[in-house]
Order: structure tokens, then sequence, then C-alpha cells
């Protein structure tokens, strides 16, 4: 069965500013809080599921909420960039995990939380993985903020209003047989996504590393899935050989591939180098996100984009 997006290409659609609070939170392990928005606007939001990410403004502390030129228009990030970073709105990238219309308007985003322990699993709280930075040291402004939300914090979201746009990367193209997905704890809520965006039948490796087995969760879907849990707790293998023993030893299906990979920058190009060289898997099948670095702070990562960006638009 041939497995493909639709044909439109992608490309940047509109965008907007919602407001939103905080609706309530949920702990789903040692690594993993879920946290639900609500707010009027998200209406207008329109997400195309799989892995769409949007950007999440946060507030400082001692803030009521985030500040963000919501008025800049297409310039909104240049204004952003050119506020004062002990002020201006904490941004980072999520991925959208649920939305829901009914019976009100609803967004769930899955934080890794770096450096903070669930305080029912107090021997995982020095080992528990970020989203954005490395496993060790200090709980980034993100996290922070996450694990001490409560309903009702204000919180601007940046995201989509339609439904094919650029915040979606898992796009496989048209003559894809079967799909190979592969991420850590960061990338479970897009992987996640795609599981249940998959049509009924769709043949599809999966491979998910997590640093405890209490973060392993049920994710539905009608695909044809093969799920590899990789646990680190379980191996005294460093990570990214952790992850490659287990795709290089499996015996994948026949038919086109089309691969998506993402995690620690330095895993997930080890990953895509085995899957090209060894795999032989075509370079443009194969799309890649490293989420973030194990030898960067988040707020490293987070400067690295913006001036990557700031650097683009002025090209």
């Amino acid at each position: 069965m041939s497995t493909a997006a639709p044909e439109a290409p992608a490309r940047t659609l509109p965008f907007e500013f919602f407001d939103t609070r905080v609706v309530r939170t949920r702990r789903l392990g040692p690594t993993m809080l879920r946290i639900t928005f609500g707010g009027g606007s998200l209406r207008h939001l329109t997400t195309g599921g799989r892995d769409q990410r949007v950007k999440l403004f946060l507030p400082h502390p001692g803030q009521d909420a985030p500040l963000v030129p919501t008025d800049a228009g297409d310039e909104w990030f240049t204004a952003w960039r050119a506020m004062d970073p002990a002020v201006r709105g904490i941004m980072r990238t999520y991925t959208v995990r649920e939305q829901r219309r009914v019976p009100q308007e609803e967004l769930d985003v899955d934080f890794v939380l770096h450096g903070i322990g669930d305080p029912s699993e107090a021997a995982h709280a020095d080992s528990a993985d970020s989203a954005d930075s490395a496993p060790a040291g200090p709980a980034g402004p993100a996290s922070t903020w996450a694990a001490n939300a409560r309903p009702g914090d204000r919180v601007t979201l940046l995201g989509p209003t339609v439904a094919d746009n650029g915040g979606v990367d898992f796009r496989p193209p048209p003559g894809t047989d079967w799909v190979l997905i592969s991420g850590d704890e960061t990338a479970l809520p897009a992987v996640a996504g795609i599981l249940e965006w998959l049509p009924p039948g769709t043949q599809a490796k999966v491979w998910l590393e997590v640093p405890h087995a209490e973060d392993i969760q049920e994710l539905p879907t009608v695909a044809d899935a093969d799920i590899t849990w990789l646990v680190r707790e379980n191996s005294a293998a460093h990570r990214t050989e952790l992850h490659l023993a287990s795709i290089a030893a499996a015996r994948l299906p026949a038919g086109t591939p089309y691969a998506w990979i993402a995690g620690e920058a330095g895993t997930v190009k080890t990953l895509r180098r085995h899957l090209v060289r060894e795999r032989g898997f075509d370079r443009m099948r194969v799309k890649f996100t490293g989420y973030w670095r194990l030898d960067a702070t988040e707020e490293q990562l987070v400067e690295e984009a913006v001036s990557g960006a700031a650097d683009t638009a002025d090209a």
C-alpha cells in the first residue's frame, strides 16, 4: 500500500497569535507533563496534525502574561528580537499533541521536564531530559515554568490558521510503501501525532527512546505499526549506540521507504547516516530534525536559532 501526504507542496501560510490560558496539567510519567491550554481565540487555530509545531511565548517570573509584539504583523520576529531578553516573552517551539473543538476549544502540549523530577519518582529526579537541552544541569526557564504552571496562567501561542502549513514536516511523498519513524522523548508528542494521522493499514516501523520504563505511553493508531521502546535506564550503552544498534539489527520491510527522525542532534545525524549509507535509503526520503543537542543548553540553542533566523531574514 502506498502512503502519501496530500500532494500540495509544503509552503508557509498565515499564522496568528492566540491568547490562551492553562486549563489543567497532568503528569504523564517521570519525564513528561501535559498542559492543556484553552481560549476562545483557538477556534481560529487550524493544525495539520502529524508533527505540527507551534511557538509558545511564556512569561518571566513576576509577569502576569508574556510580552509579545502581537501587533507587529509580519515583522513580529524582528520586533521580538529587538526587545530586552529579560523582559520579552520566552519563546519555545513545541508540538501540538492534540486539538479539540468540543465541548470547548482546547490544545494539549506535552513538556519534557529538564532537571525537574516527578515527586512520586524521586529516584529519577537527576536524570530527566529536556526538550531543548542536555539531560544534566539545572532546569531551564521553559521547564521551570511548565513544572509550576497552574490553571489560569496566561501564554501566547503563535500557530497556523490553515491545515497545510510550513509547521508540518512529516510528508511522505507519493510512492511511499512504508515509513520508518525514530525519536527520543522530546519527539514523543510528534510521533504520537504522526501515528494517529497515518491511514489504516500503513506499515510503520517505529523506535522510541525514553529515560525510564514509566515514560512508555499508549499510542493510538490504525496503522500497522511495529513499535520498539528503548529504555535508557535498562542499558549501559550510550543513547546513540542503543538506538543505532536496535535499528541496525532490524529486518526492514520491502518497498520504497520514507523516514522521519527527530531528537538529540548527534543521534539523529548518526541514524540518518546509517539509513542512507548502509540501508540504501534515498537521502531525499529521510526527514531529520535535531530537537536538542547534548553539548548545549536550551538558551544557547534558542540564541542559535534566533540568530540563524535573523541572518536568513537579512540575506
